[in-house]
């Protein structure tokens, strides 16, 4: 049995390959882009979203936001790195619900969860495509495509025949082939 040339597989995925690469490159630029709005103005990014004390933390998730950037775009699988973007959307949401219920910007706070919501649901795309992908390219793949279905090849099957009665279908020719093909002695 062949195995079906892995490169052959890849052509056959390339272009889902390639609009998930592009998608995870755009996702790295858009975390570091981010990041450094969280890092360097932290205070005016807290205030409209409705945590005007949460400095420390905004310059935390900013340093977060640019090492998974970095990260999906230095890399040569950017699939854990996008899974990591999704953990960090996860405290995101969790900081900004915590906002929206106790803050004193509450539509700010609304409209950030909102915003990590979409890029929450761009981040666990591309995360399931990558991995998909991933799991595909470890994956074995068997090629039966030389094989005709008689156990002694179809060029032989198709000498047997045998006096054509009147009125014989070519699938009944095709069954008495396979039949006296099978009754031969192996050798």
């Amino acid at each position: 049995m062949d195995l079906v040339n892995k490169q052959t597989l890849k052509r056959k995925f390339s272009g889902r390959r390639r609009a998930s690469r592009t998608t995870a490159r755009g996702l790295g630029w858009f975390s570091i882009g981010l990041g450094l709005a969280e890092l360097l103005a932290p205070r005016a990014l807290g205030r409209a979203l409705g945590m005007p004390d949460s400095a420390g933390l905004l310059r935390a998730y900013g340093i977060r936001e640019i090492a998974t950037g970095i990260g999906i775009l230095a890399s040569k699988d950017p699939t854990p790195w996008i899974w990591a973007r999704v953990a960090g959307d996860a405290l995101d949401v969790t900081t900004l619900g915590t906002a929206l219920i106790s803050g004193n910007n509450k539509s700010g706070a609304a409209l950030g969860l909102a915003s990590v919501a979409g890029v929450t649901f761009a981040d666990l795309a591309t995360g399931q495509i990558l991995s998909e992908l991933a799991a595909k390219d470890r994956m074995q793949w068997r090629d039966y495509s030389n094989r005709s279905g008689f156990p002694r090849g179809a060029a032989q099957a198709a000498q047997l025949k045998g006096p054509q009665l009147k009125g014989e279908t070519d699938g009944e020719r095709i069954g008495q082939a396979a039949r006296a093909a099978a009754a031969q002695p192996r050798g």
